[in-house]
Formats: C-alpha cells, structure tokens, sequence
C-alpha cells in the first residue's frame, strides 16, 4: 500500500538521500514502513531508471475517470489551499482534504470522495508528509478529564480575515476537547477572565489551569517591575487573572518553555 501513502517524488528524495549517504536504511524503512526487501527492489528500479521510477500501482482494468470538470475543481481548490500554507501570516500548516470535499459539494454541487480527493493531491503534489511528533520531557500528564486545562492565546491573521486577530483557547488536557475559543482583536485580562467565566460555569472548576508566563497570567520580576530597586519577586504579584482562579481555588501551573505547553499548542 506504499502508493496510497506516499508519492513517486517522497520515495525518489528517500532513495536519492540513501544513495547520496545522507540518511541511514532504517530512517527510510520507519519512514515508509517497508520490509527490507522491499526496499531493496525499489532500490533497484530506481538505479535500473531514475527518470520513470514510479510507486503507483498498476491496475490490469482501467481505473474509474472522474468528470474533468470535477477534478478541474478540485485541483483549483487545492492551488488556494496551497497559498493559504505559503503565506506566513495565516497559521495553516496543511491541506484539509474533509473542507475541500464539503466546499465541492456545496460550492459546486459535486459529490466527491475524500479518496478521490487525496488520492488527485497526491498526483499533483498538494501533497506533505506529517513528521510524527516527540513528546517533549515537560509536558504535563493527566489521568483522568477535567484534572488540567490548558489555556493559551495566539495572535494570527486567520483567513479571510484581513487583520491580524487574537484566538483564545482552552482545552481540557486529557480529552483533548476545545472547552472555549474566541477570536478578539485585542487581547486584554477582561478577555482571559471571560474566558474562565464561560469554562467554569459550563464544565465545572478544574483541579488546575495550564498557562505559559504571560504579563497577563503571572508576575514575573524584572520583567514586570517598572523600578531598579525590585520590592516583588516573581510570583509574590498576583495578575487579576490568576486572583480570580485564587478565588476560585483552582491551581495554576506554569510552562517553563513554549515546547512544554503541549497540546494547547495545536488544539
């Protein structure tokens, strides 16, 4: 099932690195998810031809076409995707085929499989392999829902908006569920404090928040403090925000790094 997952040009880059010396047989066979066998036969197609080497499956019986102006859509849909992943500003880091599949159906009335869709993606190189991700040594571990929220904000041009907008997020640590997100063009306290007032009478009060070291979430001395002499160390201020959860008697938990905010990173 190599070609369903994987274009002729991902696996030539592979076994053009490989013969370059530039990564290991192991990287590659983790990476593809072959036999060693395998790989050696695809090592030598590609030596046998370069040019033509190509993982996709031969078929004995001809493959259902798709109407052209369908698959003209699609690839017209993908292009915008693709500006939309080129652009720094908008926070879209890869192609949502289940969007494209209902923007088919409703924009032009097709009815297209996600398959099909991914499958014309592929082909055309609309196309990026999702790099598995390592869990990094800091990050929180829960047993059980609504122990840990993480709480976070970002400040994104997201599309089709023209200006930049803050998104504030919450999501419960060990379910994974958005608990809270609105977009606000400027991020103040009040706008964290709402933020806690709808999660809290919606679900219930937490055993903890989870927050990176914000002006807004924490006191933290020399960066806060407006004079030479410091009369308060980190921690000993507390922000109206954290006063509230104080009142509220839920803990709060610090990140020390971004690395270690974990999964209010990508909610």
């Amino acid at each position: 099932q190599l070609h369903k997952n994987f274009t002729d040009d991902q696996v030539k880059s592979l076994l053009k690195s490989y013969l370059d010396k530039k990564i290991k047989i192991n990287y590659i066979l983790q990476m593809l998810r072959i036999k060693r066998r395998r790989f050696f036969e695809l090592l030598a197609k590609y030596r046998k031809d370069p040019d033509s080497f190509s993982i996709q499956y031969e078929r004995k019986t001809i493959n259902r076409k798709i109407d052209p102006d369908i698959e003209r859509n699609i690839i017209q849909e993908l292009k915008i995707e693709k500006d939309l992943i080129k652009a720094k500003d908008i926070p879209i880091k890869w192609y949502n085929y289940s969007y494209i599949k209902d923007l088919l159906e409703q924009k032009y009335s097709q009815k297209v499989s996600l398959p099909t869709i991914i499958d014309r993606a592929k082909r055309n190189n609309f196309y990026f392999l999702r790099p598995k991700r390592k869990a990094h040594d800091r990050e929180v571990i829960t047993n059980y829902p609504g122990e840990l929220i993480q709480h976070d904000s970002s400040h994104h041009q997201f599309a089709p908006y023209a200006e930049k907008w803050y998104l504030i997020t919450s999501i419960d640590d060990y379910s994974r569920l958005i608990l809270y997100a609105s977009l606000v063009e400027r991020e103040t306290t009040w706008e964290h404090i709402l933020a806690l007032e709808d999660v809290l009478l919606k679900y219930g009060f937490p055993l903890a928040y989870y927050v990176d070291s914000h002006s807004i979430f924490r006191f933290v001395q020399g960066r806060d403090s407006f004079w030479r002499n410091h009369y308060k160390l980190t921690d000993e201020a507390n922000p109206q925000w954290k006063q509230v959860l104080d009142d509220c008697r839920v803990k709060v938990t610090y990140a020390l790094s971004p690395q270690a905010k974990g999964k209010i990173e990508r909610p």
